[in-house]
């Protein structure tokens, strides 16, 4: 088998369906393999509220019992009384919020703790990255609204803040 021979078996390969060609003859062997692209399958992402009523859903229509589901509660969105003279300290991405650096230490902030501009109050894992969320002012931590470990939206309250 002549070089020109191997090139149009490479564009017969690279034209058609196979994924592998192999061919012997006398003391010769060549085997062509074409590089087959996997196809990715991108569904949508739900919130854990959304398969939360959806599951609801369908136990309802069933009639039967959420017991077996073991799914956690959605969080309830609590209504602050704040009359204007708190500030809220809202989440700036999408992601898990934690509490503390690690879950074998301290939070990094209380209520009750006094906090300062660059302070940080918290880290927020988004895509694998934990990001170090910093006070952008001074003032005393009235109230922690998210719950430690669980998913927050863009522009979700973290903590409730009385300026300094």
């Amino acid at each position: 088998m002549d070089f020109k021979q191997i090139q149009e078996l490479i564009k017969i390969v690279g034209k058609s369906e196979l994924s592998e060609l192999s061919i012997e003859q006398d003391k010769f062997k060549i085997t062509l393999k074409k590089a087959v692209n996997p196809v990715v399958v991108q569904q949508p992402l739900r919130s854990a509220a959304a398969a939360y009523a959806q599951a609801q859903t369908a136990v309802a229509e069933n009639g039967g019992s959420a017991e077996f589901l073991d799914l956690p509660a959605p969080a309830k969105k609590e209504k602050t009384i704040d009359n204007g003279k708190y500030i809220t300290i809202k989440s700036p991405m999408v992601g898990t919020f934690y509490r503390s650096p690690s879950p074998d230490k301290e939070p990094f902030v209380k209520v009750g703790d006094i906090i300062r501009k660059g302070d940080h109050i918290c880290v927020i894992e988004a895509m694998k990255l934990f990001n170090e969320i910093e006070s952008e002012f001074d003032g005393k931590v009235v109230k922690v609204v998210a719950e430690d470990a669980s998913p927050v939206e863009y522009e979700q309250p973290l903590f409730l803040i009385e300026p300094a």
